[in-house]
Parts: C-alpha cells; sequence; structure tokens
C-alpha cells in the first residue's frame, strides 16, 4: 500500500460519511439547526466539500468543480463564488436552507472524483512539496492533504450526530 492509497482510502471514507449523513433527509431536515447559531447538515457539508475543492483545486493547479462545472450556479447562493463558508454567521449558515440532498450529494461526488483522481497521480516524493508559504513551517503537499481529511471528517461527524438527534426527533 502506497501514501496515494491511503489517502484515496481516506477520502473514500469521508465520501462514504457524507453520504450516511445526507441520504434521505428532507430539505427541511438537512436545514435544521439544534440551536439559532448552529450549523445545520447542509452547510456542514456544502463547507466540508467546498474546503475540499478549494484546497485540491489550490495544489493541483486546476479551476475548481465548484465554478468549472457549473455548482456555483447550481446552489444559487447569496455569497462570492469563491467563498468555502470559513467565518460564516448564522445568517449565511441559514442561506443553505432549501439545498437539496442530491445537489449536496452531486456536488460531493465530483469534488470527490476529481480529489481521487488527482491523488491517483501523486507519488511519495510529491508529498514534501511546498504549497503554501504563508504559515511557518511552510505547508507541504502531504500535510495539505491530511488537513482537508481531517477537516472532512470532523465536519461529516458533525453531520452525521445532527442527523442521529433529527432522526430521534421524528
Amino acid at each position: 500500500m502506497t501514501s496515494t492509497d491511503l489517502l484515496a482510502d481516506a477520502f473514500g471514507r469521508i465520501k462514504e460519511n457524507v453520504h450516511g449523513a445526507v441520504a434521505g433527509l428532507t430539505q427541511e431536515e438537512l436545514a435544521a439547526r439544534l440551536d439559532p447559531g448552529a450549523n445545520s447538515i447542509a452547510w456542514l457539508i456544502w463547507h466540508l466539500t467546498r474546503v475540499q475543492d478549494d484546497h485540491i483545486a489550490d495544489v493541483a493547479g486546476t479551476e475548481q468543480v465548484w465554478t468549472a462545472a457549473g455548482w456555483s450556479r447550481r446552489f444559487d447562493l447569496p455569497f462570492d463564488e469563491s467563498a468555502t463558508g470559513y467565518g460564516d454567521d448564522p445568517d449565511e449558515v441559514a442561506a443553505l436552507g432549501g439545498i437539496s440532498a442530491e445537489l449536496l450529494l452531486g456536488y460531493h461526488d465530483a469534488v470527490h472524483d476529481r480529489t481521487v483522481d488527482y491523488v491517483r497521480t501523486l507519488a511519495d516524493a510529491d508529498l514534501p512539496r511546498i504549497v503554501d508559504t504563508r504559515w511557518d513551517p511552510p505547508v507541504t503537499l502531504g500535510v495539505r492533504l491530511i488537513s482537508v481529511v481531517d477537516d472532512d471528517i470532523q465536519h461529516s461527524g458533525q453531520a452525521a450526530f445532527i442527523r442521529g438527534v433529527l432522526l430521534r426527533r421524528r
């Protein structure tokens, strides 16, 4: 097993977690918030997918799936096209109300496919490449990819938790 096999497996597990958190929920359930300041499942899945899309496109030197494949138009959110959800306030989280499971999963699956295609091109020797000098120490490709995996696992777990609460309330 190679490092790229491990990364592809990790991103595959994220996809499974995302589908598990979203599948079969209504738009209302996807938009539900456990309190007025909390994130919704829709926002969490959109955000984790936007971060993955943004970060993978950056290290791969490609356009984001969000813009290249027209997902930003399909979501029709009142945000700048470059928004990924960092620092969103409760009103911005609420803007993800009305988003369907099909739309969320379609975008996530497209980003997942692009991510795995990119990861499969990598060799172990690529992982120490510096991709972000704004940090001390500078961020390597390997660290950036693990950072995306970590963020996505956390947010997909949060979405699964909210799903569990909502299903118990049915």
